[in-house]
């Protein structure tokens, strides 16, 4: 890889990270876990949320999301949900408790989020996020001709 190459590749992995560093702090400034604050996230976008789906999504192992699903539901923030689970993948709500302790959560990181889109913009926005997406795949991509 050629100097250029390797300073672009670096740029953006630079920044995925420290896109990825600005939610965890974020999720320290209010007293939660930046994987409790993906649960949060699935949630918010679907109205619930199962492991594989999160697991999925940001590709994270099962057994880290199983621990931090367990201590939600223990803490009673999550709860189980027959309506929304298929087969052995169980779902999870938020709770009474956990419906009002997430509340200010939400309103104070769509307030970060809002923001930021005012700030970048509609159309930089819809070509950073087709752009990553593009990446993604060509890495995929490629991992799996590296596998064969």
């Amino acid at each position: 890889m050629n100097k250029e190459s390797l300073k672009v590749v670096n740029d953006i992995n630079r920044a995925i990270i420290k896109a990825r560093g600005i939610y965890s702090e974020w999720s320290a400034r209010h007293g939660i876990s930046y994987h409790e604050m993906l649960v949060l996230y699935t949630i918010r976008e679907f109205g619930f949320c199962t492991q594989k789906q999160i697991c999925d999504s940001y590709l994270l192992p099962r057994q880290t999301m199983n621990n931090v699903i367990t201590r939600m539901r223990k803490d009673g923030l999550l709860e189980y949900s027959s309506a929304h689970s298929i087969g052995r993948e169980k779902a999870f709500v938020l709770s009474e408790k956990g419906t009002g302790y997430i509340a200010p959560l939400l309103a104070s990181l769509e307030g970060m989020e809002t923001g930021a889109l005012e700030l970048l913009g509609d159309e930089k926005l819809a070509m950073l996020t087709g752009l990553l997406s593009d990446y993604n795949k060509a890495l995929c991509t490629v991992m799996e001709e590296q596998q064969e």
